[in-house]
């Protein structure tokens, strides 16, 4: 991360004031209430950069913040508040999922309709779109599988062998060329955008952070193992679709392989993954401990439910003709890259 975002209200101000400092007990804050805690850009942010900690961290903070008490305080306010959202928006069910239908549920959940984004840029999107599309996207996948990996010292057997199958693909089999995160920043950059880590926070909205706090909250909580597997399955069950679509949409407007690399891997690896993710870590979780079905579930619709609000707001504000990003065309300015295709003609 190249430098620290701006603050987007009195809890993030608090952070990016005081982070920068020697490590010292930070005073306690109420959360300003909000009508949208899903989407809220104060909470989000807030919430984003304190899980930062857990990861690269953040530019000019002293790693010691990670475990401050007085820090870890206000991120569980935040998380309260997050938490309380979710559960607002997608209840948790009544009762457990037996083990030996937790795959079906799934798939249901896979195969609920939403807005199709991925439709949108195959067929129609323009070259600023996919940019901005790839923008939002950076927020998770130039981390990609570090959330979910919080889960493998949580779980054992069966369940522990599959998810390490999974990220070993992740992480490109040894192959730090294959590394999805460095295909991603592959992307990025034949696409003409910064591929630095963090690049772009400034100008991603709340409603996109929340797509990846989600998965960070998961993984970091081990009461939450069920809720991040169950992540972690949808999000390869409807992986393969999607991302043959994008990769569709960009070699539509004329770009080679090296643009569209990311999306033809996860076509493939994906696809594989599916039934690894859906029968032998979700399924195998949930045969080693039934309590845990409902929260499997309940992190499958959660991801659901937060993906459909992103994609909502995006095409919502394609549809407007305005940007889907906290700011307009000029925050990208700088990375400009012709369209191969118009260019050819």
């Amino acid at each position: 991360m190249p430098r620290l975002p701006s603050p987007r209200g009195p809890v993030s101000e608090l952070l990016l004031t005081r982070l920068p400092d020697e490590p010292a007990t930070i005073p306690p804050v109420e959360c300003c209430p909000t009508d949208d805690p899903l989407s809220d850009e104060d909470l989000q942010l807030a919430l984003y950069l304190c899980y930062e900690l857990h990861y690269r961290g953040l530019p000019g903070v002293d790693d010691r913040w990670e475990w401050e008490p007085s820090l870890l305080a206000l991120r569980r306010e935040l998380e309260r508040a997050f938490e309380h959202a979710l559960l607002a928006a997608v209840p948790r069910m009544p009762a457990s999922v037996p083990a030996h239908e937790i795959d079906l549920a799934l798939r249901a959940i896979a195969e609920e309709d939403g807005p199709s984004l991925s439709s949108y840029i195959r067929i129609s999107a323009g070259l600023d779109e996919v940019r901005e599309f790839v923008v939002h996207r950076s927020a998770y996948q130039l981390k990609e599988a570090d959330p979910h990996t919080w889960a493998i010292p949580r779980l054992w057997g069966a369940p522990k062998a599959a998810l390490i199958e999974i990220q070993h693909d992740e992480y490109g089999s040894g192959r730090v060329e294959w590394i999805h995160a460095e295909l991603f920043a592959r992307a990025m950059r034949a696409l003409g955008l910064d591929p630095e880590y963090g690049a772009y926070l400034d100008i991603i909205p709340g409603v996109t952070l929340a797509t990846v706090n989600l998965m960070s909250m998961f993984g970091l909580h081990r009461r939450w193992r069920g809720a991040i597997v169950g992540h972690l399955a949808l999000f390869e069950m409807t992986s393969s679709i999607p991302n043959r679509r994008y990769a569709d949409g960009i070699r539509r407007l004329g770009f080679d392989a090296e643009a569209t690399l990311f999306f033809d891997e996860h076509v493939t690896a994906d696809a594989v993954h599916e039934a690894i993710a859906a029968v032998d870590l979700a399924g195998g979780l949930a045969h080693q401990d039934e309590s845990l079905g409902a929260d499997i579930v309940w992190g499958a619709r959660a991801l659901g439910h937060l993906d459909e609000r992103w994609a909502a707001h995006v095409l919502r504000c394609w549809g407007e003709g305005r940007t889907s990003l906290r700011r307009g065309p000029a925050a990208l300015e700088g990375d400009a890259v012709a369209n191969p295709a118009v260019a050819a003609g």
